[in-house]
């Protein structure tokens, strides 16, 4: 590819408090996976959780009436940007624009031109942007006959023709396929030619080991390359899960700065240590640390300081006895039932300073 790309010359949008495209720095979504909890404190309190696991927009679907109208009064109250998501029914978008940050539409089952002039019109009014998907697998009928690329090139042309028709063009664009290949190729190719900011996502990716693969692939690629201003890891595994490998993909980019890089060993036959059982235990409290500090969690005594001798913070053990280690060098040791609080103790101690 001797194409140069630049998220910096995208256009910039605003969703409710947040900055996407430009130089806005890339953000992460998930999407809420349940239905959506009557009691918002419920609903609040997680997406809090998500917020200081590093989400930065978090998606509903909408479902029906009922839904657009809760998830317009809740939210204004969230800590992150709330995205609608719209099929079929064009008067949902309408309702759910009255307290929501931005809203998704599909091109390929929204309805007829009027029914999203309609759409634009209201968000227009209310300063809310659009996010126009494009899936491979869904496509307006009269262009399923074409080669899944330029289907969806095409549908991305049709839309910002009758966006720009309208004079509107706070939008983002997502071209999603479920092949890694063809996300990469389609997102090449629509930022060759418009100056929207891109969502990027592998759709349907699967469950949690073929969906970070197929993920990973692309959206490596494309960021590596300039292109994308949001990204969603799309997964069968709960929104967390998104939200942490979407950091981890933005930090192997170079995208995200600080936090934690969380260092362990997969264990083997020498091993006595619960290394699976103590990070399954702190990895959330650990995603939740801004700070950049390198901990380790490893298997053994033998070799377990040694190579893990560049992390701020270790901890490893053998038998009854654990020990804390720094850069490689012994700290203290303790009793192994309390093997987890002391490294939470040492966690806090370096946040601290």
């Amino acid at each position: 590819m001797n194409t140069v790309y630049s998220r910096e010359n995208t256009r910039k949008i605003c969703i409710g408090n947040s900055e996407m495209g430009g130089d806005s720095p890339v953000s992460i979504q998930t999407m809420w996976k349940r239905a959506i909890p009557a009691d918002k404190e419920v609903l609040l309190k997680e997406l809090r959780r998500f917020a200081v696991l590093g989400c930065n927009v978090i998606r509903f679907a909408v479902p029906d009436e009922e839904n657009a109208r809760l998830l317009a009064k809740i939210a204004p109250l969230s800590p992150i940007p709330v995205v609608a998501d719209i099929h079929f029914d064009y008067r949902l978008a309408l309702l759910v624009l009255d307290g929501v940050h931005k809203v998704r539409i599909n091109p390929g089952n929204i309805g007829a031109d009027w029914k999203v002039k309609e759409v634009l019109s209201k968000a227009a009014d209310m300063g809310i942007p659009i996010r126009v998907g494009i899936n491979g697998g869904s496509l307006p009928r009269k262009l399923r006959e074409l080669p899944q690329l330029e289907g969806m090139i095409a549908a991305a042309e049709n839309e910002i023709d009758l966006l720009e028709a309208q004079g509107f063009r706070n939008a983002v664009f997502s071209l999603k396929s479920s092949s890694a290949e063809n996300t990469i190729h389609v997102n090449r190719r629509f930022a060759s030619l418009w100056d929207y900011p891109l969502h990027l996502g592998v759709t349907e990716a699967g469950p949690m080991i073929p969906g970070i693969v197929k993920n990973t692939r692309a959206l490596l690629q494309l960021l590596g390359e300039g292109i994308g201003s949001t990204i969603r890891v799309s997964l069968s595994a709960p929104e967390e899960d998104e939200v942490v490998t979407g950091r981890e993909i933005l930090r192997e980019a170079g995208l995200r700065a600080g936090g934690v890089d969380i260092v362990s060993c997969p264990r083997c036959g020498r091993s006595e240590f619960p290394v699976h059982e103590l990070v399954a235990q702190i990895q959330e409290e650990l995603y939740a640390v801004k700070k950049p500090l390198t901990v380790a969690v490893m298997g053994c005594v033998v070799n377990g300081p040694e190579e893990a001798r560049h992390a701020d913070i270790g901890i490893t053990g053998s038998g009854n006895e654990a020990i804390i280690f720094c850069h490689g060098e012994l700290k203290r040791k303790i009793p192994m039932d309390q093997a987890l609080e002391a490294l939470r103790e040492e966690i806090r101690e370096a946040v601290e300073e």
